[in-house]
């Protein structure tokens, strides 16, 4: 080959070369916006399946189970979808894989394997989102040994059911569990009665313990900090106490209301809290009103209270309801028909109340030896109420003391006897069931305890009635001698 044509041959190649170059990230960019336009495909495809859906199924299903949900994948055979958590997804399988099945064909063209994965949601939900929000999947995972004192392991973020009216508590709850003392400091959470305020500190907590174990977190109530200061001027051990409570990293007290008028024991809590916020530790308080309404507390005391991030939860709505129903009855090893829980939710006010009488309906349930339904749980909830107006709690507390041969001054004593425990939480559960007392009112009734300790013995006899056939036998009993 001459000269001439060689050289030719190089400059072509030459410009070809150059020529691929350019074209390569061009190809990139092209592959990059055939998967945009795929995944916004994809995104409309399931749009369309959510809309036909919502047609097919009641407006309560759809939001409670498909409304947060989303498409990962499709190809030719299969298709992947995220749902908020293992329950949910189980939920679906159960009561709606047919309904699902067929309509994803219909949009689809022809039958694929559906594939479903759990995803944590944000915790950040959409303001036009009325749906309930399940925090997360609801993971049981053993704490280790010595965990926290008064904190019960189960009350955890992951099992908190999420929606408008408690969003941003639990926002800011998460915040100040993952980095304490840097951010919220102190946070202050209100709301009525039966909100889940106790579960977002005993939440934080927990997280804050799992992190570090050796870290020192206190969590008490107004009333046992004040029986600590009370006890330790007492005995002249008020360098004890104080050691106590200035070296935490975290302190939660929750119920501060109480705190009102108790002169000794505000200024103790005012030095307190300023030691620890001077150490960089992390203080969360919970009352049933902001702090400036809280009458009788000083204000250098309220003024400190105020100077973090303080937030509201207020009453639960229908779909956060209904979402804490299946969450509880879950945590129960119950499978609870989305009819039922919506009746229930539907005529209960408050999260405690929720608990009792889901508590009631499973009892029930397992009593006729057969599934939860929609009569059982209008049985419970329209029963003869009226009637058992007749008793009160002292006869609740009678009976219970005359079955178990204890006297009602040790029932409401100190003594933690295995005898009088198990008596004690029978009447909490009793008192709870039948006559749908408040837990601060049971706790009073049982000599000033703790409602945190009266949902304890409530919850442990409602799971352990429904194993324990003798306990049963036991209960029903009392119960017939109450009502006469």
């Amino acid at each position: 080959m001459r000269k001439k044509e060689i050289d030719l041959v190089l400059s072509l190649d030459k410009k070809l070369s150059t020529s691929l170059n350019c074209l390569l990230p061009l190809t990139a960019l092209v592959l990059f916006f055939r998967k945009s336009y795929m995944e916004k495909d994809q995104k409309k495809l399931w749009e369309n399946i959510l809309a036909s859906l919502e047609t097919e199924i009641s407006r309560a299903n759809f939001l409670t189970l498909f409304r947060n949900t989303s498409i990962i994948s499709l190809d030719q055979d299969s298709i992947t979808i995220a749902a908020q958590s293992s329950m949910i997804i189980d939920l679906i399988q159960k009561r709606f894989l047919d309904t699902l099945t067929k309509t994803i064909a219909q949009h689809v063209g022809h039958p694929v394997q559906i594939l479903f994965i759990p995803k944590i949601v944000s915790t950040v939900q959409p303001e036009d989102d009325d749906s309930p929000l399940f925090a997360q999947e609801i993971i049981r995972t053993k704490l280790p040994i010595g965990h926290l004192p008064r904190v019960r392991p189960d009350f955890t973020f992951q099992n908190i059911a999420v929606s408008s009216s408690n969003q941003l508590a639990f926002v800011s709850a998460t915040t100040v569990a993952k980095n304490p003392g840097s951010s919220y400091n102190p946070l202050f959470i209100y709301g009525p009665t039966g909100v889940g305020k106790t579960h977002l500190m005993q939440a934080i907590a927990n997280e804050v313990y799992s992190q570090d174990p050796n870290r020192k977190i206190i969590y008490t109530t107004s009333e046992e900090f004040t029986n600590e200061v009370v006890e330790a001027i007492r005995s002249n051990q008020t360098q004890n106490m104080k050691k106590r409570f200035r070296n935490a990293a975290l302190l939660i007290i929750d119920d501060v209301q109480f705190l009102a008028g108790k002169d000794k024991v505000q200024e103790e809590l005012f030095h307190t809290f300023n030691i620890l916020m001077d150490h960089g530790a992390q203080i969360v308080l919970s009352s049933d009103r902001p702090p400036h309404e809280i009458k009788k507390l000083e204000a250098r005391l309220s003024s400190r209270f105020s100077g973090g991030l303080t937030v509201d939860v207020e009453e639960p709505d229908f779909e956060l309801k209904t979402a804490i129903l299946l969450i509880k009855a879950k945590k129960f090893g119950v499978d609870l028909p989305i009819n039922v829980a919506k009746i229930i939710a539907e005529s209960v006010t408050d999260t405690r109340t929720l608990e009792g009488v889901l508590l009631r309906v499973i009892t029930e349930a397992s009593s006729m030896e057969g599934e939860i339904t929609e009569q059982i749980a209008t049985r419970a909830l329209n029963g003869k109420k009226p009637e058992q107006n007749h008793f009160h709690a002292d006869d609740i507390i009678k009976s219970v003391c005359e079955y178990y041969d204890v006297k009602p001054t040790q029932i409401k004593g100190p003594k933690r006897d295995a005898s009088l425990v198990r008596a004690r939480q029978i009447i909490m559960y009793l008192l709870k069931t039948e006559l749908k007392l408040p837990l601060v009112e049971i706790g009073n009734a049982l000599g000033g305890r703790d409602h945190t300790t009266i949902m304890y013995g409530v919850e442990k006899m409602g799971k352990l009635v429904l194993t324990d056939e003798r306990l049963h036998e036991e209960i029903m009993g009392i119960t017939k001698t109450v009502r006469g």
